[in-house]
């Protein structure tokens, strides 16, 4: 039988050590735990009186019984470590991810609860789909896009349930059009409009593939102040043009996307393919600055998640 106590132990003092930090950044959603011990893969999000918690897929061979068993044993020490009853610890298994599968329904329905970051609140489900509806390794660059919006124009790119765009928004930009193909995504980025205040008429949503709306954005003359370009690694879903895979068609991509930048504006550029390398072509076109370090939160800081670039006109 498996013992769980150094398990139960690090997830404890990794809370301890995170939940002042918490209540003075004003956040209700963070990591407490990301495979700190090898021998218990998992990730753990607080998301208010919630765990979000993920095996990772290491290959480890077990039986169906002897795996189910090994999974009760970690809720169990998440529920006991956090004082949460077991119906609020949500776990799921996550496999590499191909595609859109981190978008993908789970098959369970899940009930949608508000967390607040910064002032800001969204709508979350810890288990309907395999991600939650807020990316928290994002928070860092929603704060920066929050805090440089005033009077600006902003464009969010693979907008996903709008996150950016709120920021911007009561960050006091004057405008903003967030970009996805998933009604789904868009009408959850609508109700986090709502749920902040933000007027539906100046912060539009924009249902359309990313690089057809490029072509049509640009015949159109349309300029922004501030843009977030963070697609997905790789994505062959049935509604795209063609398949996205950032690495190939970055270069494309930011520069399409650079073309609705005015001379003096800023595009945040992030992806979390972990073998990513910028292009040199893009390097030698525009101002690029790598702000990883700035852009990955302290509760993610021992983890590459993603890389966020700031780029400007020469």
């Amino acid at each position: 039988m498996t013992d769980f106590s150094p398990f139960a132990n690090r997830l404890g003092k990794n809370i301890k050590h995170r939940l002042k930090w918490a209540k003075r950044l004003q956040l209700e959603a963070w990591r407490a735990y990301d495979r700190d011990v090898p021998q218990f893969p998992f990730a753990v999000d607080i998301y208010g009186e919630h765990a979000h918690v993920q095996e990772y897929d290491t290959g480890w061979l077990m039986s169906p019984a002897d795996h189910r068993r090994w999974l009760e044993g970690a809720v169990e020490a998440v529920a006991f470590v956090c004082g949460f009853p077991n119906q609020n610890i949500h776990l799921k298994q996550r496999s590499r991810q191909k595609g859109l599968q981190q978008y993908q329904k789970t098959g369970s329905t899940g009930e949608d609860f508000i967390v607040s970051e910064n002032g800001r609140k969204f709508w979350v489900n810890l288990d309907k789909y395999l991600d939650t509806g807020l990316f928290l390794d994002h928070r860092n660059t929603r704060k920066t896009v929050g805090d440089s919006a005033a009077g600006k124009r902003f464009l969010n790119l693979f907008a996903y349930t709008g996150s950016f765009s709120v920021y911007a928004a009561t960050g006091g930009a004057v405008s903003s059009e967030s970009v996805d193909l998933s009604n789904t995504y868009l009408e959850w980025a609508q109700r986090n409009f709502a749920l902040n205040g933000i007027n539906p008429q100046a912060h539009r949503t924009v249902r359309a593939d990313v690089f057809q709306y490029l072509q049509q954005a640009n015949a159109q003359n349309k300029r922004f102040d501030l843009i977030v370009l963070d697609p997905p690694s790789f994505s062959n879903s049935k509604k795209m043009h063609d398949i996205l895979d950032i690495g190939r068609d970055q270069i494309p991509l930011v520069r399409q996307t650079m073309r609705l930048l005015e001379s003096n504006g800023t595009l945040y550029f992030s992806n979390n393919l972990r073998s990513f390398s910028l292009a040199p072509e893009l390097a030698a076109e525009f101002h690029i600055r790598d702000v990883s370090a700035q852009s990955v939160p302290d509760d993610f800081r021992n983890k590459k998640i993603h890389q966020c670039f700031e780029v400007k006109h020469r």
